[in-house]
């Protein structure tokens, strides 16, 4: 067999690939003497590179058993989270997870890929409680490692419960991602508190690139222009904020940015697709009136991408 090496080293292997989807493959390797087998090895492995990883959060308002067992609920649910590869769900609420082992079969029906979760345990401060749900495409990332964010002043409702993931196919590599849904009167010093999470996850893992994702409330009476300089999340340089101040996440007809991306790090916001952060409207997406959207949700999900490495 000629040297594969050799000719790798030769040109790009972006220009490899094309060459071999664009001549005649079949005489190029025929000529050459390489086993199909090879060619269908390096196009699986430029597919594997080639994949960038879409990233979503949803606050699906009240997520049980009722909404996920409503055929048209839980058929368009199923759908907006297959197509992410990594998705957070909120308000979750669902202790025995049989919403969530439904909604599983939804997802791996409506998908080509294969998905699974992880998710916390119940959280919150007195009887109602929900829980942080992380969905995930099984052939494009798996977890590494996760840990309930300890919260020792006691600043959260539903203190974040923190999922690192490995990505081999994206610029990220590896993501730790830190979910959070506020209580909405406490919104300003929750999303400040993020900050020390922040810290408590530098100390315990040795990085600093970082996805702060979620319904933070942090918009209209919630947390106001003035509130803005008192949130570290915000003021420190060291975090970006993908989805603006502009942005409208509500299905309903308010207009406030309460769905939000944080990235930090010194390699991770280099790893994003530019301009790829968006509100994801289901409702125009699926042709909806608003009261099917609100039956589904009063969130819209938000997104980001990152390149393929």
């Amino acid at each position: 067999m000629p040297d594969l090496v050799g000719y790798l080293y030769a040109m790009n292997w972006y220009g490899f690939v094309l060459f071999l989807g664009h001549s005649c493959p079949q005489a190029f390797c025929f000529a050459m003497g390489w086993p199909r087998s090879l060619l269908a090895a390096l196009w699986a492995l430029w597919a594997m590179e080639a994949t960038a990883l879409r990233l979503g959060a949803f606050n699906i308002q009240s997520f049980g058993d009722n909404k996920v067992s409503d055929p048209d609920c839980g058929s368009v649910i199923a759908q907006i989270l297959a197509g992410y590869d990594i998705v957070l769900v909120q308000e979750v609420r669902d202790p025995d997870l049989s919403a969530v082992s439904l909604l599983m079969e939804q997802i791996n029906r409506e998908s080509k890929h294969e998905y699974s979760f992880v998710s916390s345990k119940p959280l919150g401060r007195d009887q109602y409680k929900e829980m942080y749900l992380f969905v995930y495409r099984k052939d494009a990332v798996s977890v590494i490692s996760t840990y309930q964010y300890p919260d020792p002043e006691d600043a959260f409702s539903r203190e974040p419960f923190v999922v690192k993931f490995s990505a081999p196919s994206s610029a990220a590599k590896e993501l730790v991602l830190i979910p959070l849904h506020a209580a909405p009167h406490q919104a300003v010093a929750e999303i400040d508190a993020l900050y020390d999470v922040y810290l408590d996850v530098i100390d315990k893992w040795n990085t600093d690139d970082m996805v702060f994702l979620g319904d933070f409330n942090a918009d209209c009476k919630y947390v106001k222009a003035q509130d803005w300089v008192s949130i570290r999340l915000r003021s420190s340089e060291v975090f970006k904020w993908l989805i603006p101040d502009s942005a409208d996440t509500t299905v309903g007809n308010s207009d406030c940015a309460y769905d939000r991306i944080v990235v930090s790090g010194a390699h991770l916001p280099k790893s994003l697709k530019a301009q790829s952060a968006s509100v994801h409207n289901f409702q125009e997406e699926f042709g909806l009136d608003q009261t099917q959207a609100l039956a589904i949700s009063d969130h819209f999900p938000v997104e980001v991408t990152f390149k393929s490495h």
